[in-house]
C-alpha cells in the first residue's frame, strides 16, 4: 500500500504501528505519488492537506481522489472529516473506502486491508444517505433482502443484530453486505447532484460545490489543480 499524508508523523508511523500493512511508499502529496507510480493494492489518502503555504499546488479532496482513481489506484480516504455529504462525495468521486482517523489503530488497519483486498468500506453517515436514496427509488437495483440489510445497517445495527432479524448467519450477511456496498457505491457514482438533491429534499445547487462531476481528462492526472477550484474545496472541505 501507499500513504499520502502531509503529516510526517502519520507517514512515518503508519507502517510500524500497523504491521499487517506493507507500506512501499509514504509521501506528502498526490503529485509525488504519481511521479513515483508505485504498484500498490490501495492508496491511503489524507483528504485535507493543511500545509498549503509550502505545498500551494498540492491536489487534495475530490481532485486528489479522481487523479488517483483515473490512474487505476484503489483509494481509501483517511480523514477526520465527519460531514456526510462530503464523505458521500468522496465515494461518488471513486473512493473505495473511507476510514476515520478517530478509529482505534487495529480497526483502521483491518479496514485498510479490506479495501486493499477489493472490498468497499462505507461509513455510517454515507450508509444513511444511501438508504434514503434507495427508499425514494433513486437507486433501484436492490432486491428486497438487500433493502432489509441496508435498512438495518442504516439504523446502526451490528452484523449480528441484522443477522438475527433476518434469520441468516452473520458470515452470510457479511457476504451480502460486501456485495451490497460495492453495488451502492457504483450506483452513487452514476447519480447527478440534481438527482440526489431531489431525493433528499435539498435545495438545487446545494451539492454542486463539492460533488464529483464524473469528468476526468489526462491533463488532470498530471497537471496542478486549478487554484480557484482548490481554494473552493479547501473552504468547504475542512472538518469543522
Amino acid at each position: 500500500m501507499a500513504v499520502v499524508d502531509d503529516a510526517s508523523l502519520i507517514r512515518e508511523s503508519i507502517g510500524p504501528l500497523m504491521p499487517g500493512l506493507d507500506v512501499v511508499a509514504a509521501v506528502a502529496t498526490v503529485e509525488e505519488l504519481v511521479r513515483r507510480s508505485p504498484a500498490v493494492d490501495v492508496v491511503v489518502l489524507d483528504l485535507h492537506l493543511a500545509n498549503l503555504e509550502q505545498q500551494p499546488d498540492a491536489r487534495q479532496g475530490i481532485a486528489a481522489i479522481r487523479t488517483l482513481t483515473h490512474r487505476g489506484y484503489r483509494v481509501c480516504v483517511y480523514s477526520q472529516e465527519e460531514r456526510r455529504f462530503v464523505l458521500a462525495a468522496c465515494v461518488a468521486a471513486g473512493a473505495s473506502g473511507i476510514v476515520s482517523k478517530a478509529l482505534p489503530r487495529a480497526r483502521a488497519e483491518e479496514l485498510f486491508l479490506e479495501v486493499a483486498a477489493g472490498g468497499t468500506v462505507v461509513p455510517q453517515q454515507v450508509v444513511g444517505i444511501l438508504e434514503v436514496l434507495v427508499r425514494r427509488d433513486c437507486i433501484t437495483l436492490l432486491s428486497e433482502r438487500q433493502r432489509q440489510i441496508l435498512h438495518g445497517r442504516a439504523r446502526g445495527l451490528s452484523y449480528a443484530q441484522v443477522a438475527r432479524e433476518l434469520f441468516v448467519s452473520e458470515s452470510t450477511l457479511r457476504g451480502y453486505w460486501y456485495d451490497l456496498t460495492r453495488s451502492l457505491s457504483d450506483s452513487l457514482r452514476g447519480l447527478t447532484p440534481g438527482e440526489i438533491e431531489h431525493a433528499l429534499g435539498l435545495a438545487p445547487g446545494d451539492l454542486l460545490e463539492f460533488w464529483a462531476d464524473g469528468t476526468t481528462d489526462k491533463a488532470e492526472a498530471t497537471e496542478p489543480a486549478d487554484p480557484a477550484t482548490r481554494k473552493d474545496w479547501w473552504r468547504i472541505g475542512r472538518s469543522r
